[in-house]
C-alpha cells in the first residue's frame, strides 16, 4: 500500500510513520511535511535511507505540490495542522491557513484524481467543545471553543461534504489527548517533564480541575490504521484512552514519578475558552473495527517519562522560553 502522509514530521504523525514501517514491506510512505515549527527531522531521522520512505518538503495549501505527489499512492492521511491552541488564540489566521485552506487543497485534488483514493483526516476532541454532560459520540454536535478546535471542526465538515458531493471514499477520526515520545515540549506532559527536569516551577491554568482523557500515541496510530484499511466511507470515528484525568493530578503524577515535591506546582492565569473537560465515547470504532487500546496509563506515562529524561538531546534544542512559557496564549509568535 502506497500511502501518502502529510505533516509527518510532527508528534503523531512521525508517530505514526514509524508505526508503519515496522510492518515490513507492507507499505511505502511518502512524507510530504512544510517543516514549520512543530516538525522534526530527528522524529524520522532512522528512515533516512530506507527505500521504502520518501521526503518531500512542501505544503498542503500548494495545489501543485499536492497534485505531484497523489498520483504516487493510494491512500492520503492528513496530520499536517497548526495544533497548539495557545498559539491559536493569540494569532488565528495560521490555523485557518493550514487546517481550513489546507484540508481544502487536498480535498479539491483528490476529487479531481483521475483514481479513487483513500483519504483519512486526523481530527481533535476539541471539535464538539466542552463535554459537561458526558462523552461525547460521533452524532453530537461540534461547538468548538478555540480558533484551533474551530478549524479542525470546519475541516471535518469539509471532508463529510465531499463525500456527500462528490462521493469522495473518506474518513474521520477525532482522538482524545496524546502522550508519548517526538511530543513538542508545548503540550502539558512533555512541559512539564522538561521543566521539572531543568528545576522549573511546572504551571497549571487556573485551578488545575480541567479534565482530559488521555490515549497513548501509539494507541492512536493502531487505530488509524485500523481505519485507513476499513473505515467505512464518510464515517467518523472517535477514539479514546478512558484515561480522564484532572491537570493537577496528571502534573502531580508526574513530579512523583521523577521524585519531585508538589511544591513545584505553580498555577497561573487561566487562558481564554478554556474547555473544563473533553471526553469521547468510542464504542463506535471498538464494536465495528475491534480496535481497544494497549497500553496502561500509568506504565505509559512513565515510560513516556523516561524518553524525555534519555534524549534531552532530542527536547534541549527546542526547548526555550516560548516553548516552555507558564502562559505561551500571551505571547506574540
Amino acid at each position: 500500500m502506497r500511502i501518502l502522509v502529510t505533516g509527518g514530521l510532527g508528534f503523531v504523525g512521525s508517530n505514526f510513520i514509524h508505526h508503519l514501517m515496522k510492518k515490513g514491506n507492507e507499505f511505502s510512505i511518502v512524507n510530504l511535511d512544510s517543516l514549520s515549527y512543530g516538525s522534526n527531522f530527528s522524529n524520522l531521522s532512522g528512515l533516512a535511507h530506507d527505500a521504502r520512505y520518501k521526503f518531500v518538503k512542501g505544503d498542503i495549501t500548494n495545489p501543485d505540490t499536492v497534485r505531484s505527489l497523489v498520483g504516487e499512492v493510494d491512500t492520503v492521511v492528513n496530520f499536517a495542522a497548526e495544533t497548539h491552541v495557545d498559539r491559536s488564540i493569540s494569532a488565528g489566521a495560521p490555523f485557518v491557513q493550514s487546517n481550513m485552506v489546507g484540508v481544502s487543497t487536498l480535498l479539491e485534488e483528490l476529487r479531481h484524481s483521475n483514481r479513487e483514493l483513500s483519504f483519512v483526516q486526523v481530527g481533535t476532541d476539541e471539535e464538539y467543545g466542552n463535554a459537561l454532560r458526558g462523552p461525547f459520540t460521533e452524532e453530537d454536535p461540534l461547538n468548538p471553543s478555540s480558533p484551533y478546535a474551530a478549524s479542525k471542526a470546519s475541516a471535518t465538515m469539509l471532508v463529510v461534504s465531499y463525500v456527500r458531493t462528490y462521493g469522495l471514499n473518506a474518513s474521520v477520526t477525532r482522538c482524545t489527548n496524546n502522550y508519548g515520545p517526538y511530543q513538542f515540549p508545548e503540550k502539558l506532559i512533555p512541559k512539564s517533564i522538561i521543566r521539572t527536569k531543568m528545576g522549573l516551577n511546572v504551571p497549571i491554568y487556573g485551578d488545575g480541575q480541567n479534565s482530559r482523557d488521555w490515549i497513548h500515541v501509539e494507541d492512536h496510530c493502531e487505530a488509524l490504521e485500523l481505519v485507513m484499511r476499513r473505515g467505512k466511507r464518510g464515517s467518523v470515528y472517535n477514539i479514546a484512552g478512558r484515561n480522564e484525568l484532572a491537570n493537577l493530578d496528571l502534573v502531580k503524577m508526574i513530579l512523583k514519578a521523577m521524585k519531585k515535591p508538589e511544591s513545584l506546582i505553580e498555577f497561573v492565569e487561566d487562558r481564554p475558552g478554556h474547555d473544563k473537560r473533553y471526553s469521547l465515547n468510542d464504542e463506535k470504532i471498538r464494536n465495528e473495527l475491534g480496535w481497544k487500546p494497549k497500553h496502561k496509563f500509568e506504565s505509559g506515562l512513565e515510560e513516556t517519562i523516561q524518553w524525555y529524561l534519555e534524549n534531552e538531546k532530542w527536547w534541549r534544542p527546542i526547548a526555550n522560553e516560548k516553548t516552555l512559557s507558564a502562559a505561551p496564549w500571551k505571547l506574540d509568535w
